[in-house]
């Protein structure tokens, strides 16, 4: 198959910030998959008590659903969600 004309899977960035406390990195990925999206790219680093991380995501569920069940996860801090580079284009055009 030609992958040219498959329709492309949105792809979101957010970034994370949470308390560092044994398996959270672990509970973040598994909320992240059960909600039905895939982790094309990590990035964490640890900032003293917390870890700030970067995830860029695939998936073709509502990112604000992901964003609103990580938010509820009692070791997050904070998720930001990053405008993607498509939707900024689109919205100047």
């Amino acid at each position: 198959m030609n992958s040219e004309n498959q329709p492309s899977t949105p792809s979101y960035t957010i970034t994370c910030r949470m308390s560092q406390e044994a398996a959270a990195l672990e509970r973040l990925c598994q909320v992240v998959r059960i909600r039905g999206f895939k982790i094309a790219r990590m990035a964490v680093e640890s900032a003293g008590e917390h870890l700030d991380i970067a995830l860029t995501l695939e998936g073709t569920r509502p990112i604000a659903m992901l964003q609103a069940q990580l938010e509820k996860l009692h070791t997050v801090l904070r998720v930001d969600l990053q405008t993607p580079v498509s939707a900024a284009i689109s919205k100047t055009a």
